[in-house]
């Protein structure tokens, strides 16, 4: 039997500088960090959990937008904030705007490269 199902965020030095981002975005999130050896820290935003690790080896891959955290927003103000922030260093891939789906979306990747999918249903 399954016991819970949690987003995996591997970083290459930079989990810690990630997390601050993420809980500065959404101040509503909430953190914890691990001890042991390797950077390792538990992020939880709107009852999902997310894992936030440092690989000690270098890989030759890295986060890709075709897997995307979706993040729901009550109101507008909250996402155009959310996507200014996350989009400061990043690349955007729609810009906020009525596509005929929802009211408001974006989809940025930010400067660690993790893919961000923001709506206003």
């Amino acid at each position: 039997m399954i016991r819970k199902v949690s987003t995996y965020l591997m970083f290459t030095g930079q989990a810690a500088e990630a997390l601050a981002l993420y809980t500065n975005v959404f101040p509503e999130s909430e953190a914890s960090v691990r001890d042991g050896p390797v950077y390792m820290a538990d992020w939880r935003l709107a009852g999902h959990d997310v894992m936030l690790v440092d690989s000690p080896p270098v890989h030759d891959f890295t986060f890709t937008p075709s897997t995307s955290l979706f993040v729901d927003f009550e109101d507008a103000a909250a996402l155009d904030a959310a996507f200014a922030k996350l989009s400061e260093g990043g690349q955007v891939m729609m810009p906020v705007d009525n596509y005929g789906f929802s009211q408001r979306f974006g989809w940025v990747a930010d400067k660690f490269g993790v893919s961000w999918q923001l709506n206003l249903p």
